[in-house]
């Protein structure tokens, strides 16, 4: 399994470097986002293609994170192309026209990182995709991560598709999205992220309990961030700067993570 696991890191470390290239001959870096999910997807089916025991679980386990993945990187590669380089890098790195600043900041506080949170966070899958034995059982653990899995699935792309939607609609400008499952939740979609992430990790578990327990930090990790760092909480910094009030409000009625009834007015 080192073996296996290091080859992925080998690879992983490969496309990230071509990636930076890239990003510093455009002059930006905004992509990155989409990789997160295709990089994840990759790790997974490179660890199934390195499995010696290619069963059911293992397959299962791999075709759970490539359906995440794919549809995640896709959305945010679409995003990019359609929005452009996001605020939040043009904050954190030099100006590209400072070419030398710009290219070694992007590497080592964009992708390199990214790199090592993106092995960190799928090690679950990795690790239960490579540990699996042959026994193809699929046992009640397995049941319970993948009814978790669907269920943070339906939260994050439905979330997504109302969100866009939203969006496209000229009449819905400056104002703050409370409809659908936005309406029961402020942020569906990282909910979901994490509802998926720990139903693969419970997944994994079923297939070799000892090995994957020490990739417990993965999905700790995710959720942590999430919730209290690169997801909601500087997306909800954004929105009260540009909705004020109207997402004061929004805050008030509407719970931050876990979808509950919202709050009376």
């Amino acid at each position: 399994m080192a073996e296996a696991l290091a080859l992925n890191a080998l690879a992983l470390l490969a496309a990230v470097l071509a990636l930076w290239v890239l990003s510093v001959a455009l002059g930006k870096v905004s992509f990155v986002d989409s990789v997160w999910g295709l990089a994840m997807a990759g790790l997974a089916l490179l660890s199934w293609w390195q499995a010696d025991a290619r069963d059911l679980s293992a397959t299962i386990l791999m075709a759970m994170v490539l359906a995440w993945g794919v549809r995640l990187g896709v959305h945010l590669l679409r995003r990019f192309l359609r929005n452009g380089e996001d605020k939040r890098y043009t904050k954190m790195l030099p100006s590209p026209d400072d070419r030398g600043a710009f290219a070694l900041t992007a590497l080592w506080k964009v992708w390199l990182l990214q790199a090592a949170l993106i092995m960190l966070v799928s090690s679950p899958a990795q690790v239960g995709i490579l540990a699996a034995s042959g026994a193809g059982a699929i046992g009640p653990l397995a049941w319970m991560g993948m009814a978790l899995y669907c269920t943070g699935i339906f939260f994050e792309w439905v979330g997504d598709w109302q969100l866009a939607r939203f969006k496209a609609d000229p009449a819905n400008q400056g104002k703050v999205m409370n409809t659908g499952l936005w309406r029961y939740t402020r942020h569906p979609n990282y909910f979901g992220d994490a509802c998926a992430w720990w139903g693969i990790f419970a997944v994994a578990l079923s297939i070799d309990f000892g090995a994957v327990i020490w990739t417990l930090p993965g999905p700790l990790f995710l959720t942590f961030t999430l919730v209290k760092w690169s997801g909601a909480a500087m997306t909800e910094d954004a929105m009260r700067d540009k909705y004020g009030e109207d997402f004061a409000r929004y805050t008030r009625r509407t719970s931050a993570f876990i979808p509950l009834p919202p709050a009376a007015a």
